[in-house]
């Protein structure tokens, strides 16, 4: 095999082994230096917001708090007797966490049969889709960054049914999913 083919497979493959970048990035706390670090990650949202019509710092602020923005973030293992592996809390995975039934039911309804949880455009997509129907649904703004945030946690049933009243923790955290969008908003209008 001559040396320019050799050089054509390395590159190949290493164009497409490595997967996507899945770190997240440096300053989370910023909304402005998230999107220049990962500018993929201000088009992606964007375009949700022009489908769909969720603020993208309600996106950004319930990605920060289901993944971090890990694209590959997964629940954690459960154990028996604390040290035996009995599987994951639940098939939650990537940027919006979302589980695979709804994954499912999002694809089929959307026609994006090829959708990935770990690429940020069909999370955010996804993301979209769900917070849209649960305004259209139960008349939650896509704008109420706390309440959209308990829907989506609790699923649109749960939340319907007042699941999550009972959980102060949750209602600590959907607080915090707030305060954190309020502050992302904020700093979006000054980076743009």
């Amino acid at each position: 095999m001559n040396r320019f083919l050799k050089l054509a497979i390395v590159g190949l493959v290493a164009s497409c082994g490595g997967g996507g970048n899945y770190k997240a990035p440096r300053n989370l706390d910023n909304a402005c230096a998230i999107v220049a670090e990962r500018p993929a990650y201000l088009r992606a949202m964007q375009k949700a917001q022009q489908r769909w019509g969720v603020p993208i710092h309600v996106q950004m602020a319930t990605i920060h708090q289901e993944s971090k923005f890990i694209g590959d973030a997964r629940t954690p293992h459960r154990y028996v007797l604390g040290i035996i592996p009995v599987g994951r809390q639940s098939s939650a995975y990537g940027y919006s966490q979302a589980l695979d039934g709804t994954w499912d039911e999002y694809r089929k309804k959307t026609g994006n049969r090829r959708a990935r949880r770990d690429d940020i455009r069909d999370a955010t997509d996804f993301m979209g889709w769900y917070m849209n129907d649960t305004e259209r649904m139960l008349g939650v703004s896509k704008w109420d960054a706390a309440s959209q945030y308990l829907a989506y946690h609790e699923g649109r049933q749960g939340f319907a049914n007042g699941s999550h009243r009972g959980k102060s923790w949750l209602m600590g955290v959907a607080g915090k999913v707030n305060a954190r969008a309020e502050l992302y908003q904020m700093q979006l209008a000054s980076c743009r």
